[in-house]
């Protein structure tokens, strides 16, 4: 339901941390996957900590092995295509009189070690009826950022059983892009009216493919220009053939020309300019599917 293919998908339990991030870099350096899923670091409990007892103190000792650990996949995973996603939980801060009193778990090597970091908020239960509880309404601010702007947010839905709602993020987009006119608690694409309530608006987008590719394809040629909806530099049209080269002029009285300059210059031109022409693809067009969206 929410996208992943299962027939891909390989899931490992295992004992301790250390085993885990072991793991972790075995699949790293195997190059055998795409994305490598932590769940969750405050999980990665040390060996030491399991054959303790309950009570015993084990100061700084997950900090410890999430170090050691980011100092050896760093450079592995420079070296590969594969992603290492960490989810981590928050924990409150003991004493703190100013500032923020949150922190994540496992030391701050984490922090300096990872390229993008991503804060999640729940803000807003999405319900429907009373009391029936379909999903939840997230704000997702972008923490820490190597590749991209950092300190950008964005507010979407996550619907339970569902993922991502991608066609709300398409109704948000299209109303603020201005290609969706909201009038009150309507919207409408044009001279067409979709419907009277955002609900409405997403459920006729997700029953009309056509209709959501359209909007889709103009929201995308708004915020991406010149990209497809894979994010690829879309190739400009064919130019028009070039005009055919004037008639070299007659020499002076008292010079020749060289034998066959100009018929030359001419043949050795057009094959080149037939190759370059031949060799360019048709302009890509700028669409997507039912499972598509913006967010």
């Amino acid at each position: 339901n929410l996208g992943v293919n299962t027939d891909e998908l390989w899931v490992s339990q295992p004992d301790n941390g250390e085993q885990a991030l072991e793991i972790a870099e075995s699949l790293v350096r195997s190059g055998a996957v795409d994305i490598i899923v932590v769940d969750s670091v405050a999980a990665l409990t040390p060996q030491a900590e399991i054959e303790g007892d309950m009570g015993d103190s084990h100061m700084g000792l997950q900090a410890r092995l999430m170090s050691q650990a980011l100092r050896k996949l760093t450079g592995t995973i420079g070296k590969s295509k594969t992603i290492l996603m960490f989810i981590n939980q928050i924990r409150m801060k003991i004493g703190v009189m100013f500032g923020n009193p949150e922190t994540t778990t496992g030391g701050n090597a984490l922090k300096f070690y990872s390229s993008v970091r991503l804060e999640v908020r729940r803000i807003e239960t999405i319900e429907k009826g009373d009391e029936e509880a379909i999903g939840n309404k997230v704000r997702v601010k972008v923490v820490k950022n190597k590749v991209a702007p950092p300190f950008r947010r964005v507010e979407m839905e996550i619907m339970f059983g569902k993922g991502i709602s991608a066609s709300g993020g398409l109704v948000d987009a299209a109303v603020k892009c201005g290609i969706i006119d909201k009038k009150g608690a309507w919207y409408a694409y044009g001279e067409e009216k979709l419907g009277q309530g955002r609900d409405n608006v997403k459920l006729n987008l997700e029953q009309n493919p056509e209709l959501y590719a359209d909007i889709d394809g103009k929201v995308r040629a708004i915020f991406f220009p010149g990209k497809d909806k894979n994010n690829n530099n879309i190739i400009a049209p064919d130019q028009p053939a070039a005009a055919p080269a004037a008639k070299a002029e007659a020499p002076a009285k008292g010079i020749k020309a060289p034998a066959g300059i100009g018929a030359a210059s001419v043949l050795s031109a057009a094959p080149a300019a037939s190759a370059s022409a031949t060799s360019r693809q048709p302009a890509a067009k700028i669409a997507d599917d039912e499972d598509g969206g913006l967010f």
